[in-house]
């Protein structure tokens, strides 16, 4: 991980560290599958205007063309910057193919255009879980998308973290009853809380005309608010004091206690009512969730999101949805560079045939062709070589198993890690299934 790349903010992983990746994503597609989630696939570019419409994220779309492209021949492309804006537009052109509610799962790069630092790439994985109604989706699936997200994350050796959740209809409803108008400007001041404190966060809400000194400090209260359990609805009536409270408010308090309470039956200890969490992008219109590493705070969130009602819609038919995403390329620097987890072997090979002579090549495949058959892994020499050189190249690959053929066809395997050697039938043999494949392994620290 310390390595350096020719193309800054673009990771390419090493043959074990991409098995480390590999194991994470089947791990969360295992997860999302057992959940009732179906996977699906978008295309990788969208139209500018579509990507333009859902935040301010002008500065870190990356725009396609082809070299000889004809100005004004076609609509201007770019590359996603995320998985949810793509879904929107898959669910309204597929509507009429899908059965609602709609559960999937995506897992793809997207691409956007950020300052590259620790965790954060221009070219990363995603994977995405999302319920989608048809004009309606029940609350509950507030609930369950976080419950699903949480049980994913457990299956991973990430060490603990912690759920933070909102509501966006309690932020803008208390923001309304202490008077402020413009509810959305404060929403993304509050969202930059943490990156810039806040007396900046205060001071951009007074110097862009958006809350009154008085204001700005009642909004960051607000956001000073923590709880692991429902306290936090008397602590933001206790905020406003005698002031009424607007219906909106009332509405995201009871959606957000609904979610705390039922998310500590299905994953305890997990969740913490944070009513900092904003999320900068503008779709989301009530639960919004980000989720941070305990004791790697500093590395953001790993898996953020919440609930959009409107952001896919045709006509006057509308697909309410929620949805979370987990950062996987984020996820995974982070359980390297700690050495979270390694693989037992660089490659996903059990066998490596030895040649005893290069006239031998095509013995050796038929040997290898009878393991295949049974689901073995197996590699042939390219040249015959000393013995003891094949056998250091196996070695240095981590294949655990060398087989060597005598001249008078009789075959033997020899486990290099033991150096114990003994007859072996190429239509018979099987190794033990801990050595079948590379094992994904835990540091001994954990």
């Amino acid at each position: 991980m310390a390595r350096t790349t020719s193309l800054s903010g673009f990771i390419e992983w090493l043959p074990e560290e991409r098995l480390v990746e590999l194991h994470v994503l089947d791990t969360l597609r295992e997860v999302f599958e057992r959940h009732g989630f179906a996977s699906i696939e978008s295309r990788a570019v969208e139209t500018i205007d579509t990507l333009l419409q859902k935040g301010e994220i002008d500065k870190e779309i990356y725009a396609v063309s082809r070299l000889q492209e004809e100005e004004g021949r076609e609509a201007r492309l770019a590359l996603h910057f995320d998985l949810t804006v793509p879904f929107a537009r898959y669910v309204v052109e597929n509507a009429g193919h899908l059965d609602f509610p709609f559960r999937r799962y995506q897992i793809q790069k997207v691409w956007r255009g950020e300052r590259p630092q620790d965790g954060r790439y221009r070219e990363f994985t995603q994977a995405d879980i999302d319920l989608v109604g048809d004009g309606a989706l029940p609350f509950r699936s507030d609930v369950e998308i976080g419950v699903v997200m949480a049980k994913a994350l457990e299956a991973l050796p990430i060490g603990d973290f912690m759920l933070r959740v909102n509501n966006r209809k309690l932020s803008e409803g208390f923001y309304r009853s202490i008077g402020l108008s413009d509810t959305t400007a404060v929403l993304r001041a509050i969202d930059k809380l943490e990156k810039i404190g806040a007396e900046k966060v205060s001071e951009e809400l007074v110097s862009t005309g958006a809350a009154t000194p008085q204001q700005a400090q009642q909004a960051l209260e607000l956001a000073q608010i923590r709880a692991t359990d429902t306290s936090f609805v008397t602590a933001v009536r206790a905020l406003l004091g005698t002031v009424e409270a607007d219906e909106l408010l009332d509405a995201g308090l009871a959606e957000l206690e609904e979610v705390v309470a039922e998310l500590n039956k299905r994953v305890p200890g997990r969740v913490t009512a944070d009513l900092s969490i904003a999320r900068g992008l503008d779709y989301y219109t009530g639960t919004v969730y980000e989720t941070v590493l305990i004791g790697h705070e500093s590395l953001g969130s790993v898996c953020s999101g919440g609930r959009y009602e409107s952001l896919a819609s045709k006509g006057r038919r509308s697909f309410p949805g929620v949805g979370l995403s987990i950062g996987v390329t984020r996820l995974i620097s982070r359980i390297l560079a700690e050495g979270g987890l390694s693989a037992s072997r660089k490659v996903p090979t059990a066998v490596f045939v030895a040649l005893r002579s290069d006239e031998d090549w095509g013995a050796a495949q038929d040997v290898a062709d009878a393991l295949r058959l049974r689901g073995i892994n197996v590699e042939v020499a390219l040249k015959a070589e000393k013995f003891g050189k094949q056998i250091r190249h196996a070695d240095r690959r981590g294949i655990p198993y060398v087989w060597f053929t005598d001249d008078d066809g009789a075959h033997e395997v020899k486990d290099i890690r033991t150096g114990a050697q003994s007859p072996a039938d190429p239509a018979s043999w099987t190794p033990p299934a801990e050595d079948a494949l590379p094992r994904i392994v835990e540091s001994a620290t954990d």
